[in-house]
């Protein structure tokens, strides 16, 4: 079935779009995206392209193709092509950031507790490079409602806060946040604002432009079906001078595209497929399939609270396609042990879902994508049974 013929018809009439294995419950589309075949197929019609003339592609025409797939990205996401620099994952955008900026013994760092641990792990390097002091918010799950955020937020912001690091939606607990409070409420202490928007492009609506942040990281290879690699960095026109890449190139002090969009030889299949990853989720619904999304994680992430008798990891207007839901297990609540969950229900019940220790508990989330349908929730709620059965 073609992507443009659906009619609406998701779940599992769709899973030929994918190089999925037959039988896999895929639960886990938020881990590392999903690239469709057509999405496939447009970027090795890239590659071809490449090999055709390495020299004149690279040479004379990859810049153009960039700023060209740049400018459809910006359309779908309310900021402008020239606003955006593509990077390979939302990490190495915000590693560009924090590296670019200048901080000083005294200056404060802040992230929450629910921030992606590569991101929290930069702060930390980064601080101990200039002297600056990391501030983490603790955020312990579940939470009440999104004031417990901002109260939490609120009570660590100081005059000496120099960024603030947001997760549009949080990675593990899948919980998004209060963005449109949050950002004026940094604004006011006198603080910077960047998002790390890894798991947003595709999930939920976004404009760039009135979020009202300085710099927004985001992938497109999540849930906007880019091929895997593909990310944003946006930042504030005023700001993007002082941003430069990970890797110095030939076009340091050029500007913002002639730095990011060439840091040496590279494979720019994946980057320039991007535009290919939006046209299909648009061809599946576009809106319509964000709200569908939603609506089957919500329904099921209900569904398996109620059977397992345990809670969700924040009220369900705090998700979007992903939800998060603690699990009915005894023994010890560590990583190690959420890793041997996760494979357990890989290998021997063909369920990808990822497994987190958080707060003291075992949680798992939950994703739902246009391939997905309740039969394959209704396995994982059975697996758990079986291994909380097992285990008393």
């Amino acid at each position: 079935m073609s992507p443009d013929s659906t009619g609406g018809a998701w779940g599992a009439a769709l899973r030929g779009e994918w190089a999925m294995t037959p039988g896999l419950a895929y639960l886990n589309h938020g881990g590392f995206g999903l690239a469709p075949l057509a999405v496939l197929a447009a970027a090795d019609a890239w590659r071809r392209r490449v090999e055709e003339n390495p020299t004149r592609f690279m040479a004379r025409d990859l810049r153009p193709a960039l700023r060209a797939a740049a400018e459809r990205v910006g359309a779908r996401l309310g900021a402008e092509g020239a606003d955006i620099v593509f990077s390979d994952n939302a990490t190495t955008a915000v590693n560009a950031v924090l590296r670019s900026l200048r901080f000083a013994p005294g200056d404060e760092i802040l992230t929450t507790g629910l921030g992606y641990n590569a991101v929290r792990n930069t702060v930390r390097y980064i601080a101990e490079l200039s002297g600056a002091t990391p501030v983490e918010v603790p955020v312990p799950l579940p939470i009440a409602d999104a004031e417990a955020i901002l109260a939490a937020v609120a009570s660590r912001l100081s005059a000496k806060t120099r960024l603030v690091i947001f997760d549009h939606v949080a990675s593990h607990s899948a919980i998004a946040l209060p963005l449109e409070r949050l950002i004026p409420l940094a604004r006011r202490a006198g603080a910077r604002v960047l998002i790390d928007g890894a798991h947003v492009p595709g999930q939920m609506p976004l404009d760039l432009r009135a979020l009202g942040a300085d710099y927004y990281a985001a992938n497109l290879h999540k849930w906007y079906f880019a091929p895997r690699g593909t990310a944003i960095l946006w930042a504030r026109r005023e700001l993007q001078a002082e941003l430069h890449p990970q890797t110095i190139s030939h076009g340091l002090g050029q500007g913002f595209h002639a730095e990011f969009d060439w840091t040496g030889t590279r494979d720019p299949s994946a980057w320039l497929a991007a535009p290919t990853g939006i046209e299909f989720h648009e061809r599946l619904g576009g809106g319509r399939l964000m709200a569908r999304n939603r609506d089957l994680a919500h329904e099921m992430g209900r569904m398996l609270a109620q059977s397992w008798g345990t809670p969700l990891a924040a009220p369900q207007e705090l998700f979007a396609a992903m939800t998060v839901v603690a699990l009915p297990l005894a023994g010890p609540a560590t990583q190690e042990r959420a890793i041997e969950i996760r494979t357990y229900l890989s290998d021997t019940h063909k369920i990808e879902a990822a497994i987190n220790a958080m707060s003291g508990r075992l949680w798992v989330r939950i994703a739902a994508q246009a391939y997905n349908e309740p039969a394959e929730y209704e396995r994982l709620r059975d697996a758990i049974r079986a291994l909380h059965s097992a285990s008393r």
